[in-house]
């Protein structure tokens, strides 16, 4: 070490400590791995010196510099080039959520992309290529790949099988740590049909049907199922898996032979990375983690990018190796020439033509002034504006509207370059999720972030803006439904995990205690079930399972429970269905909750006041006598007023003191209070049947949603009405006439279809989608 001299320890990994040092000789800043072979295995030295042995062989100015080797102090010293930078996985997580150009992707990626070529002209696997082993110079403009520890050098261009080194971080097991888990490696369980490197479990009390609920692999052991003891070792005479769990291919999870296929997979992680700023596989446990790489699921990248990018990343990430392009095709694509003609020229940028189709579909299309209220009555002209002019901007990918709480027309709300697909309103929250399965957030901009006074004699206060963000801390985790409550939201995943994040009053997070918390945290009593649907109330909430069994939490007055009692719970409780009635949708309102049955029939408990459930046993045109009144139902309870006794119902919501629902033929009934003309009939009676919302009997309805004292529906052709109570905005139109049905005028340049609506206490919240002739994918 006498030629160099030690700045500062920059990084300790699993082999030993790396030294940032300046190298006396040309004042260069270097970088020193140092690695005490004494304590080391013979398979650990093996590993070092591999890396030593490929360094050797590899010269090329996208890949980190070798310079030499020597033992000090019993260590094994590498000297190697310094990338001042930080690492690609560093440079995506300061990018928070704004989306890179496209021309710095590709800028990124043909660097990358050289880099693995030279590596594979000298028949070396990489085996780890990962954004945290792509290092950038100071600039952050040219890109090197390093960490060859566990690279192969193949004797020739035949598949090789892995050899022993020492692995990867396996980061993408570690989706449950922060909830009181760890995570631990076991042998592979013996499997039929199914072969995975390794198995998480948890070290908690987890039974083992639970087990076999979320892994269905484990009911083909026989009893009993004994698993290995906690941080069991890996035997050494089963195959290691090296590399980082989130970027191993198909192949390897399966234990196949792979050959350079597998650092191409790799690299379209790598790619997939930085086009979406998260990662393409991860999950909250190794096993889901191999099934979602082996099934080559992942969310789309945004469609604000090229097709041919697109179309890149699907070909980089297909399941099959002999589909994934070679090297040398990659670079011979249109796609990637430009940018490595801009990446080998100092003339400046080669300008080339790119078809209209490329160019990014930004936010949606200005407004031109006074095109408020331009949509006509007809379904079939829904969104077109008036005169023949027509704009040529493509529509966005989607439009969310918010109205009540003082704005009194539909605002559309900032979007972030994305499509989103469900919507649901709380107390104070905003939420939607998008098709590729992230949870964005419409929030109040923070005090002093704009407005500014009014002008002197100005009147009206300026209307409310929302700014809009994606949740953080959600690497890895796809969002399928989202159910906001009084002051907390409740999320489902894709592979069937409740999380639920915000007040903890009441117990309604469901985690056994009153404490809030900040981040979306999973529901551990539901992890041995596969969700797939759930609901919140003010304050409680319920859940439903694959296997129809119903769950439900939180505040439990009025029996909103369904538990038979008016008792409070703070972790999920299964719900007793009636005998024969299987649960197919869960709906929950202020205090009570509601049930739609497989064939379409209505199950009610809770608070029934005015009727709101529909409780009371009625036929067309009753009234029922003060003593046959149904005031409260401890336990679910079949719905008994005609004629939502007999009709199957399409669609049903609750609001604070009246309910709403739609039968599968399109007819829309109200039942409960009509104190504000929330039932849409022009007598405000005090009725407690059923009636049809009068305007309405013409026009197919497909959904519904109730808030305080005000009712929105949907028709089948994209129409949004709405009566009841004005106050505050809450109709989101101007006129007085609220006891019926009116339209609700959108902002809409291009026909359009509604695809979900929420509403909660005074406010609303609608997401719409422009009608094209492409299929709209699932």
């Amino acid at each position: 070490m006498e030629k160099y001299e030690r700045i500062r320890v920059v990084g300790r990994g699993a082999f030993g400590i790396v030294h940032l040092c300046l190298r006396k000789a040309d004042q260069k800043l270097v970088i020193i791995k140092q690695i005490p072979v004494e304590q080391m295995t013979k398979e650990e030295r093996q590993a070092a010196q591999n890396e030593c042995q490929v360094l050797k062989l590899l010269n090329h100015p996208n890949v980190i510099e070798y310079y030499e080797n020597f033992l000090e102090d019993k260590a094994l010293m590498i000297a190697m080039e310094y990338a001042p930078g930080g690492t690609l996985a560093e440079f995506i997580q300061k990018r928070c959520n704004s989306l890179l150009e496209e021309e710095t992707i590709l800028h990124f990626f043909v660097q990358i992309l050289l880099a693995l070529h030279h590596v594979h002209t000298h028949l070396i696997l990489h085996r780890d290529l990962k954004t945290q082993n792509i290092l950038l110079d100071k600039h952050r403009m040219v890109v090197k790949i390093g960490d060859f520890g566990i690279s192969k050098i193949l004797s020739s261009k035949s598949k090789a099988y892995t050899v022993p080194g020492h692995g990867g971080d396996f980061q993408g097991a570690r989706g449950l740590e922060g909830q009181g888990y760890s995570t631990s490696l076991f042998p592979p369980l013996p499997t039929k049909n199914v072969v995975a490197p390794a198995w998480v479990v948890l070290q908690k009390e987890v039974p083992c049907h639970a087990l076999r609920r979320s892994y269905p692999q484990i009911g083909m052991w026989a009893e009993p199922l004994v698993l290995p003891p906690p941080r069991a070792v890996i035997s050494a005479s089963l195959p290691q898996v090296v590399g980082t769990p989130c970027y191993i291919s198909p192949e390897l999870c399966e234990g196949k032979p792979y050959n350079q296929k597998s650092d191409i997979w790799a690299l379209g992680c790598v790619l997939y990375e930085l086009a979406s700023l998260k990662r393409a596989f991860e999950a909250a446990n190794l096993p889901a983690l191999v099934l979602k790489i082996m099934s080559g699921t992942f969310a789309p990248i945004s469609d604000r990018y090229s097709p041919e990018l697109r179309q890149l990343v699907l070909s980089l990430l297909s399941l099959e190796p002999a589909q994934r392009p070679p090297l040398s095709h990659i670079m011979a694509q249109p796609l990637c020439i430009r940018a490595l003609l801009n990446l080998h020229t100092d003339v400046g940028s080669v300008r080339m033509r790119r078809p209209v189709s490329e160019k990014s579909l930004a936010t949606g299309p200005p407004m031109a002034p006074g095109s408020t209220g331009s949509r006509t009555t007809s379904a079939r002209c829904r969104g077109v504006p008036r005169g023949p002019v027509r704009p040529a901007i493509p529509p966005p990918l989607s439009s969310v509207y918010a109205w009540g709480g003082g704005l009194g027309v539909p605002l559309r709300l900032p979007m972030l370059n994305t499509e989103v697909v469900q919507v649901a309103a709380g107390r104070t929250q905003k939420a939607g999720v998008t098709r590729s399965g992230r949870l964005i957030l419409w929030e109040a901009p923070p005090l002093g972030a704009g407005g500014g006074p009014l002008l002197p004699g100005a009147v009206e206060q300026p209307q409310p803006q929302f700014v809009s963000r994606f949740l953080e801390g959600q690497s890895g985790v796809t969002i399928k439904h989202v159910a906001c409550g009084d002051l907390f939201t409740a999320c489902l995943t894709d592979r069937g995990i409740i999380m639920t994040f915000g007040s903890g009053s009441n117990g309604c997070l469901g985690h056994g205690s009153l404490t809030d918390i900040s981040q979306p945290t999973i529901v551990e009593a539901l992890l041995g079930y596969e969700m797939v649907q759930v609901a919140c109330g003010a304050s409680h909430v319920l859940a439903l399972s694959t296997e129809r069994e119903l769950f439900a939490w939180g505040r439990g007055d009025g029996g909103r429970l369904g538990l038979g009692t008016r008792e409070s719970h703070s972790c999920p409780q299964q719900v007793p269905m009636p005998p024969g009635q299987e649960a197919q949708r869960v709906v929950c309102g202020i205090d009570s909750s509601m049930i739609l049955t497989v064939p379409g029939r209505a199950l009610a408990c809770g608070s029934n006041r005015f009727n709101k459930l529909g409780l009371d046993d009625l036929s067309l045109g009753e009234e029922p006598v003060p003593h046959q009144q149904v005031e409260e139902a401890l336990s679910f309870t079949p719905l008994g007023s005609a004629p939502l006794d007999r009709e199957p119902l399409l669609s049903v919501d609750l609001g604070t003191a009246h309910s709403a629902a739609v039968t599968v033929s399109g007819d829309c009934y109200t039942f409960g209070s009509n104190q504000h003309g929330q039932l849409g009939t022009s007598a405000r009676r005090g009725s407690r049947a059923p009636c049809q919302v009068q305007g309405l009997e013409g026009i197919k309805m497909a959904m519904v949603a109730c808030g305080d004292a005000f009712t929105v529906a949907i028709g089948a052709e994209g129409e949004v009405y709405s009566w009841g109570k004005g106050a505050r905005g809450r109709l989101g139109r101007k006129d007085e006439d609220a006891g019926l049905p009116r339209p609700v005028q959108l902002e809409e340049t291009h026909p359009y279809t509604v695809t979900s609506v929420s509403c909660c206490h005074g406010n609303t919240l609608l997401a719409v989608r422009p009608l094209t002739d492409e299929p709209v994918p699932p």
